[in-house]
């Protein structure tokens, strides 16, 4: 059933779990799924030694990605018709992510969200906005 702008007010939150507990695998795959092979995503001697992090980290487009899923769980497939986001902190293997969209705005059919995706300590690993069609 499709979003409705009848049933939205601004303020109106729509929060998912994106993982739970982010396994080096899953980076991995990504990596091959993507085609960035970047070592810092999957190379811990490299990633520790050579470049100086505590660990290999995830990509920032595969938390981009995992939120805009919940972006579509939320509003439906074919409706973004904006996406952008900020990435403001590492996502670590191990880690646990929760997205939450805002409402906003909604206008002329468009609602416009606020986007932001948390890690287990309440710490902002991405913020950023979308737009998506709503019925009316």
């Amino acid at each position: 059933m499709a979003l409705k702008a009848s049933q939205l007010k601004v303020g109106d939150t729509y929060t998912e779990c994106l993982v739970e507990d982010l396994k080096r695998t899953q980076l991995v795959m990504y990596a091959g799924t993507s085609g960035d092979y970047n070592p810092l995503h999957t190379d811990e001697i490299f990633t520790t030694k050579v470049a100086g992090y505590p660990s290999v980290f995830a990509h920032g487009m595969l938390t981009m990605g995992m939120t805009g899923r919940m972006l579509t769980n939320y509003v439906g497939d074919g409706r973004l018709t904006k996406y952008g986001v900020r990435f403001t902190s590492q996502v670590w293997p191990g880690d646990t992510l929760h997205s939450t969209a805002t409402v906003e705005s909604v206008e002329d059919g468009i609602v416009n969200l606020k986007v932001e995706t948390r890690n287990q300590n309440d710490a902002v690993v991405l913020s950023g906005y979308a737009a998506a069609r709503v019925d009316s």
